[in-house]
């Protein structure tokens, strides 16, 4: 999850063609790949994996499964040499909000796994608002070391979007969560939240291409 999404804030030049300075990415076996794709298919659909499974495991049986698979992608992350300190952090902070969940065996506490993950890039991206270079500009400097003034601007209330917009959904999940209906918590957070993410990110792109052509 994490990684899908950082990797879309990446200018698609610079993941085509990385620079060879800049610590290439390993080739990934097929085992590896197979173990990524289902940790990642799993990651996505976890508020699908809780509406149906709730009503026959334990939710501490949940939280340690789960858990269980971040552990895994956090191994593979560090045994391939892939990704970075700040997503290692996120896979971490994923794993142990699991494993309280585990501790304190309550499905409410899974079901707010979605606001904390929201919470958890509002932190990311408005801490970078805050202490610059914001996120977006760390990322688009890979592509242009020297960003332009206007870019740089750019850049940053592209932060503060997002920034605005997880906080907005940290506080939508919260509400489907209080209403107490399991059904409209599953069809939030496991497709209106990623419809909405979505739109964001075509928006997005499509202003960056004319702020890039002005490079």
């Amino acid at each position: 999850m994490f990684k899908d999404f950082l990797n879309h804030l990446v200018p698609a030049k610079f993941q085509a063609n990385p620079d060879a300075s800049v610590c290439p990415t390993p080739k990934a076996e097929p085992r590896q790949i197979i173990l990524n794709v289902i940790i990642g298919a799993a990651t996505v659909s976890y508020p699908f994996l809780i509406w149906f499974s709730a009503d026959y495991f334990q939710p501490r049986s949940m939280a340690l499964g789960l858990a269980g698979l971040f552990l895994l992608r956090y191994w593979l992350q560090k045994h391939g040499k892939s990704g970075g300190a700040a997503e290692s952090r996120l896979i971490l902070a994923c794993a142990l909000f699991l494993l309280v969940g585990a501790l304190v065996n309550d499905a409410g506490w899974l079901l707010a796994y979605p606001v904390f993950v929201s919470l958890l890039f509002f932190a990311v991206f408005s801490f970078s608002l805050i202490h610059p270079p914001t996120v977006v500009e760390r990322l688009a400097r890979l592509e242009f070391p020297d960003l332009p003034a206007h870019g740089v601007l750019y850049t940053r209330k592209v932060t503060l979007v997002w920034s605005v917009f997880f906080l907005g959904n940290a506080v939508i999940s919260l509400l489907t969560i209080w209403y107490g209906d399991r059904w409209l918590w599953g069809l939030y957070n496991g497709c209106i939240s990623y419809v909405l993410m979505g739109l964001l990110m075509a928006a997005e792109m499509a202003v960056r291409r004319k702020v890039k052509a002005s490079f």
